[in-house]
């Protein structure tokens, strides 16, 4: 079942992200936005712009419609998908991205 839920996610994260990549990818380049372990994104920074603070909500709110779908699919709870997405993110994301592990960001190697 998770190997199914992750090939959706990937389907689904895929024709979400292509709107945003632009704006989400310089976001995390500049180290404005991080990666969350319960799939969604934050700022790293409490002094972050509206503008950044606005396209985190904006994100958070289309990963959390894909993965309602995909826990809906599947018959998994919504956490268990946004967890899995997170871990997924986390590791897959390259070295100087900002992510937060146990509470706390930190740039990961």
């Amino acid at each position: 079942m998770q190997a199914r839920i992750l090939k959706a996610m990937v389907v689904t994260l895929a024709l979400v992200a292509p709107a945003l990549a632009l704006d989400l990818d310089d976001a995390k380049a500049a180290g404005s936005i991080g990666e969350k372990p319960d799939g969604y994104v934050d700022v790293v920074s409490a002094s972050a712009s509206t503008e950044v603070k606005a396209l985190v909500a904006d994100v958070n709110s289309k990963r959390r419609a894909a993965y309602a779908k995909i826990a809906q699919q599947n018959g998994a709870p919504l956490a268990d998908v946004a967890a899995l997405a997170g871990k997924k993110l986390i590791e897959g994301a390259p070295s100087g991205t900002w992510v937060n592990v146990g509470g706390q960001w930190q740039e990961k190697p």
